[in-house]
């Protein structure tokens, strides 16, 4: 009673100002966030009933408390509710999640001679970004296809700086060499803004500045470098002719489509640049009770909040609340006019249902994945005589180098798909040599010594070897739990009198269970295996990553150790600097002297050092 008292004082109280509210359950925890031009009013609609909107009492059954954070205009309130929204991501509300990690084109204009790179994660501000590609292999294409066209650079800066002759790109025609001064800066960043225009999708305008940059070599009596142009000309218009979906026009937009099932939601956005439809961009499903407008709202802010590139004009399928508020974010983001448009009819319209075609597609190849890790496990639970149906699955595996270096990790799969937030790693304490099996009972031991959030399976990396370990320590902990060894090896196929027939060359992963001598083959069965082989190669990845990222930290304390006036303090003062011990040894010598208290002399010394390892 009292708490109602309070919740009724606050709604009473709420401020007439922009802001954003922070709706509570019970344990304090924020479970809703949304945003108003007038707190007191938007506050008051949901407890009179004047919000209509089917999550509104669903939603009110579960607040015990709402915090309100005041802001002097509409906008700033759009931004601070992204902000919370992304750092507590609230149970009720909207989250963009991307289905995968796609591959971007990034190239930097301040370096002195520029390079594309693929990259997967927005980290250089300044860096120009171009993307994203639907998949690494049409990402790869590109950037071969443009070194082809346009011969910039694929070296990194450190083998540009320290390079003694042409590298093997030069030699075939793929490079200009800057590392060796045979080109000269400002034809080298003509090659880059063609290269940046390409990608921007501005092709036929940029074959008729190249055509003007022929004929005037070739009155200049430049004929090699006229028929360089040629060549270049000619690659740039068959791949125009290659490109069968044009939609017209000169415009960049994003078209998000997004289709409907139930209360399910999925969401496409195609990327059209220059009239060309150039790539799409997908979304994990949501399922919730809202309306589509203000799920739009809400991806739509969040989506161009984390770097992605802004269009002129994006295509939506309906008016949104908050539209004219989101236009004037976006303008101000992208620092040019920015248009929201709901097309009814024409080129507009129609690439709207493509994207909406999209959506759809990917909902429905979706929902046929899922029941395919559905009956995976259905499978897994009755052919490995399970006690429960592994809807959490954990996998450990060990990585090291006769006994150095030595490394667990727990892959954690929730429902079929890898949970990264639970995985964890050990570094081995208690075994010296190489012994995999004291290994591996040193991390189950830490695993499950606190007996909490047990899963439905235990997998280890192993045979019957690695199996009994497992089962020694559950036993030890008087625990519960399923476990199966998964093992990699060769099929060998005996006759009705044990006599060996004949070994298959190929390896089959075998299943090895508790109490029974012969391992299980899963092969007929290839949805119930996958689930097994993807928990099984996430664990080794993971354990091998921090095997080598201990082992890359422990060389590199050796080679600082070989430096004078290189302690503890400095080695711990690089490492904090640069993240990694990957970065000290990438690191330019000018970015080595930038580091507080390392100096320009000793710079030098570890910049000398390192070039040499």
């Amino acid at each position: 009673m009292e708490e109602k008292n309070i919740l009724k004082e606050k709604i009473t109280s709420a401020p007439r100002s922009p802001g954003v509210y922070l709706m509570k359950d019970s344990a304090q925890k924020i479970i809703y966030v949304g945003k108003a031009n007038n707190l007191k009013s938007r506050i008051g609609s949901y407890f009179t009933g004047k919000d209509t909107r089917p999550m509104a009492p669903f939603l009110m059954s579960r607040v015990s408390d709402i915090e309100f954070i005041t802001t002097v205009t509409g906008k700033e309130a759009l931004i601070l509710e992204n902000n919370i929204i992304k750092k507590h991501r609230p149970r009720y509300n909207v989250i963009l999640r991307d289905d995968k990690t796609y591959y971007h084109l990034t190239i930097d204009p301040a370096e002195r001679f520029p390079r594309l790179q693929l990259v997967r994660k927005r980290v250089n501000n300044a860096a120009l970004y171009f993307g994203p590609y639907p998949s690494g292999l049409a990402a790869k294409e590109t950037l071969r296809f443009v070194q082809q066209v346009f011969p910039l650079r694929s070296c990194r800066n450190r083998d540009l700086q320290l390079r003694s002759r042409p590298c093997l790109e030069y030699q075939i025609g793929r490079c200009f060499a800057p590392c060796k001064g045979l080109i000269d800066e400002e034809p080298y960043r003509k090659l880059v803004e063609n290269s940046v225009s390409f990608l921007q999708g501005r092709r036929r305008s940029l074959i008729t500045e190249i055509k003007a940059q022929m004929e005037e070599a070739a009155r200049n009596l430049n004929y090699e470098e006229a028929a360089r142009l040629r060549d270049r000309i000619a690659a740039l218009e068959h791949a125009l002719e290659k490109q069968n979906v044009d939609w017209g026009g000169t415009k960049d937009q994003d078209v998000l489509g997004v289709y409907t099932h139930d209360d399910s939601y999925q969401l496409c956005i195609l990327f059209v640049r220059g009239g060309k439809l150039l790539g799409s961009k997908s979304f994990a499903p949501m399922k919730m009770k809202m309306e589509l407008a203000e799920i739009i709202s809400s991806c739509l802010t969040q989506y161009y909040d984390d770097g992605a590139q802004i269009s002129s004009e994006i295509i939506i399928p309906c008016h949104l609340p908050d539209e004219a508020l989101i236009t004037e974010w976006l303008t101000d983001k992208k620092e040019k006019k920015v248009t929201l448009t709901i097309p009814s009819r024409g080129t507009k319209n129609a690439l709207l249902d493509m994207a909406v075609a999209n959506a759809r597609s990917l909902w429905e190849s979706g929902q046929k994945k899922e029941e395919q890790k559905a009956a995976g496990m259905k499978i897994l639970q009755e052919k490995l005589l399970l006690a429960k149906l592994p809807r959490r699955i954990e996998c450990y595996d060990i990585s090291n180098i006769s006994g150095k270096h030595a490394v667990g990790s727990m892959a954690v799969f929730q429902d079929g798909e890898p949970d990264k937030s639970s995985y964890r790693r050990f570094r081995i304490k208690s075994v010296s040599e190489s012994d995999d099996y004291a290994m591996m009972y040193e991390v189950l031991a830490r695993r499950f010594a606190h007996n909490e959030n047990l899963p439905d399976l235990v997998v280890v990396d192993g045979g019957k070897g690695q199996l009994n370990v497992a089962l020694s320590v559950l036993k030890d902990l008087k625990i519960k739990v399923d476990v199966i060894g998964l093992a990699k090896e060769e099929r060998t196929i005996f006759s009705s009198k044990g006599i060996l027939k004949k070994k298959t060359g190929k390896s089959e992963d075998r299943v090895y269970l508790p109490r029974r001598k012969d391992s299980i083959y899963l092969k007929a069965w290839p949805y119930a295996l996958g689930i097994l082989q993807r928990v099984r190669d996430e664990a080794h990845r993971f354990a091998l990553s921090y095997h080598h990222q201990l082992k890359q930290k422990n060389d590199l304390r050796s080679v600082l150790d070989d430096i004078p006036d290189i302690g503890e303090v400095r080695r711990k003062i690089l490492l904090k600097h640069f993240g990694s011990s990957k970065q000290v040894k990438n690191a330019t010598l000018a970015e080595l002297q930038k580091v507080p208290g390392i100096g320009k002399e000793l710079a030098e010394k570890i910049y000398s050092r390192l070039s040499l390892k």
